[in-house]
C-alpha cells in the first residue's frame, strides 16, 4: 500500500464562512475543508491515522500565503486534483516528500507574519498623525528574548510566555504600513496585540516609558488586538533539507484568484475614495 508523508504549502483567504484555521465541533474552518477534501479524493481515510498536522493555527479573518501542513498520503499527490475540490479561497501550491517522523509544526525554523495597515496620505491613521520614527523604535525593542505576558490573549491553560523574536520591523509603502514579524513560535494574538500597542504609542496614547514597562511580567496590562483582517501568515520556514516542488498550475490558479479579487475590491476602493473626496466634477 502506498503510504508516504508529504509537507505542503498552502494559501487561504479569510472570509466570513471560515471560523479560523483550527478544527471546531460546529463551525466551518480551513482545516475541516482540507480534511474533507482529502478524504473525498482518497488521499487519507481520516485525520488521526494520516497524521494530519498544520504548522500554525490562525484566528478568524487571518489569511495565509505560505502556510504549511503535512499528512501521510495514500497516493502520490496531484495538487490540482485536490484544489479542484476546494473553495477558491484555499489552495495547495507546493509539496515536499518528508520522513515519517517529520512534524510540520515542530520542525519549522520560524514563522513569518506580515500585517498591513492602511493609512491616509501624509501618514495619518484615524485622522491622527502617527509618530512613525517612535513606532520603528518600538518594533526594534521587541526583538530578542522577552517575556510577553502583556502581549497575548490569556487562556485557561498555562503557557510559557518567554519568546524569541527574530525580526520585528515596519515600513511605509504607498498608503500602507507593513509590519514584519519572525519567530519560531508566537503566543495567541501576540502579533495583533503588539501592533495595537505600537499604534497606541504612535498615536500618542501611551509614552515610551509605559511601553517598556509592558515587558515587566509582574505588571498586568491588557490591550485589545488589532484588526485580524490585516494579518497574513506569510511563510513557514524549514531547513535546507526540505525541498519544495512548486506546482505551476496550482500557482496559476492561486494568482488568477488573487487578481480577480484585486480587481473586484479595487472598484469598491475607488468608489469610496471618489465619494469621500468628491473630486470628480
Amino acid at each position: 500500500m502506498y503510504a508516504k508523508k508529504y509537507l505542503f504549502k498552502l494559501y487561504y483567504i479569510a472570509s466570513k464562512q471560515f471560523f479560523g484555521s483550527q478544527r471546531q465541533k460546529v463551525n466551518i474552518t480551513i482545516e475541516e475543508c482540507l480534511i474533507d477534501t482529502l478524504i473525498n479524493k482518497n488521499y487519507i481515510k481520516d485525520a488521526e491515522n494520516s497524521k494530519f498536522e498544520v504548522a500554525s493555527r490562525t484566528d478568524r479573518f487571518v489569511s495565509a500565503r505560505g502556510a504549511a501542513l503535512s499528512f501521510v498520503s495514500l497516493k502520490k499527490p496531484i495538487l490540482m486534483e485536490i484544489n479542484s475540490a476546494l473553495p477558491r479561497e484555499i489552495g495547495l501550491w507546493a509539496h515536499a516528500l518528508v520522513q515519517n517522523d517529520f512534524l510540520s509544526r515542530y520542525n519549522a525554523i520560524y514563522r513569518h507574519y506580515k500585517y498591513f495597515l492602511p493609512i491616509r496620505k501624509g501618514g495619518s491613521y484615524k485622522d491622527e498623525k502617527l509618530n512613525f520614527k517612535l513606532m520603528k523604535k518600538a518594533c526594534k525593542e521587541l526583538e530578542g528574548r522577552h517575556d510577553f505576558t502583556n502581549f497575548y490573549k490569556k487562556g485557561k491553560e498555562e503557557v510559557k510566555t518567554v519568546r524569541d523574536i527574530l525580526l520585528a520591523s515596519l515600513r511605509k509603502e504607498n498608503n500602507c504600513i507593513i509590519f514584519d514579524f519572525k519567530s519560531r513560535a508566537f503566543l495567541r494574538q501576540q502579533i495583533r496585540r503588539m501592533i495595537a500597542i505600537i499604534l497606541e504609542m504612535g498615536r500618542g496614547k501611551i509614552d515610551y516609558a509605559e511601553y517598556l514597562n509592558l515587558f515587566n511580567p509582574s505588571i498586568t496590562v491588557s490591550y485589545q488586538p488589532a484588526d485580524p483582517r490585516g494579518l497574513i501568515l506569510w511563510d513557514v520556514k524549514y531547513d535546507e533539507t526540505i525541498r519544495f516542488i512548486n506546482d505551476t498550475k496550482s500557482i496559476e490558479r492561486m494568482n488568477t484568484f488573487f487578481l480577480e479579487q484585486e480587481i473586484k475590491y479595487s472598484y469598491k476602493n475607488k468608489l469610496f475614495s471618489i465619494m469621500q473626496h468628491n473630486n470628480v466634477s
